[in-house]
């Protein structure tokens, strides 16, 4: 895998600016340094601030940054090839991997659109892989298409799909019987969650296989709220079946990221009681619409509406 690890001599700092409005260029000059560690609420703070003004970027929040931050398969030894544009003390723009090279997320907020094709074009030199780089850009956004076809890439035929479910309804919740429900801590019971995803994403259930592949990192979820992270558990206490809806306080919206069920207990609908006692709990949080990255059929039967479309466009 090719690692494009930055030195800090390949950027210019940017002078102090005041705010979050549009450049000027007499008096700040705008350049990308690479990610740091220090640098993660920042990042949040913007993935915020851009899906705020532009629902069109809502399949990159900061839900999914910081879940796959600490993801097992998340490529942490290149985070640092993460481009961050500044101004002031706010990130305006970025460009980041997902889980490892060869896709990325670029994306500019609104008032600062004019440094896309900058962004697309440090994202190609710096996060691709040996066939290329591939970005996802909402159909509806003709001007990041445009920037993106006048810079070499093209159209292909993967896609990416939003779907949405609006909050403002009561949830009943009821487990089949001989299930409890129970609250999981994303880094308390990390080993009890990744053995359930192991399986519930059909892994097998070889436990030697498995715990052999888990990391021995320390896993930080920052603004992960466990009480929105529920599981199913059998009469032995063990979890059979799994939610996530994440939630931040600044936002109006919950994002779902996992649901699985282990192989001997699907079809009895236990995700979608999970779920619905999650969007209660969200809702009570403040949120209004939870959102979803995916097509199935399964959330469509919640009541999921598909809101958003993305076409991936690929440079080789």
């Amino acid at each position: 895998m090719k690692n494009n690890k930055l030195t800090e001599g390949s950027f210019i700092e940017p002078r102090a600016s005041a705010g979050w409005g549009p450049p000027c260029r007499g008096q700040i000059t705008i350049a990308p340094r690479s990610y740091r560690d220090e640098d993660y609420e920042a990042v949040c703070d913007f993935l915020i601030e851009l899906n705020r003004k532009d629902r069109t970027h809502i399949n990159w929040n900061w839900a999914r940054f910081e879940w796959m931050m600490e993801h097992p398969e998340f490529d942490r030894d290149a985070r640092n090839s993460i481009g961050l544009w500044w101004a002031g003390d706010g990130i305006i723009g970025a460009a980041i991997y997902d889980m490892y090279f060869g896709e990325a997320f670029c994306g500019a907020l609104p008032e600062y659109e004019e440094l896309y094709p900058e962004i697309l074009g440090y994202a190609y030199r710096e996060l691709k892989d040996d066939s290329g780089l591939a970005i996802a850009i909402n159909r509806e956004n003709t001007a990041e298409i445009r920037a993106a076809e006048l810079a070499g890439f093209r159209q292909t035929d993967q896609k990416e799909t939003i779907m949405a479910l609006s909050l403002d309804r009561d949830f009943s919740s009821l487990l089949p019987e001989g299930l409890q429900l129970r609250e999981m801590d994303q880094i308390a019971d990390r080993e009890a969650l990744e053995w359930l995803f192991w399986q519930g994403f059909d892994h097998g259930d070889d436990r030697e296989a498995f715990e052999r592949s888990l990391d021995h990192i320390p896993h930080v979820r920052r603004h992960f709220n466990k009480s929105l992270s529920l599981s199913a558990a059998d009469p032995s206490g063990e979890a059979v079946s799994h939610c996530s809806l994440w939630f931040h306080p600044d936002t109006d919206y919950a994002y779902v990221e996992p649901v699985c069920t282990i192989p001997a207990y699907r079809g009895k609908g236990i995700s979608s009681v999970l779920l619905s006692e999650a969007f209660s709990r969200a809702k009570a949080l403040g949120a209004k619409v939870a959102y979803v990255i995916s097509d199935l059929p399964f959330y469509e039967k919640l009541g999921f509406e598909t809101v958003q479309h993305y076409s991936f466009y690929r440079k080789v």
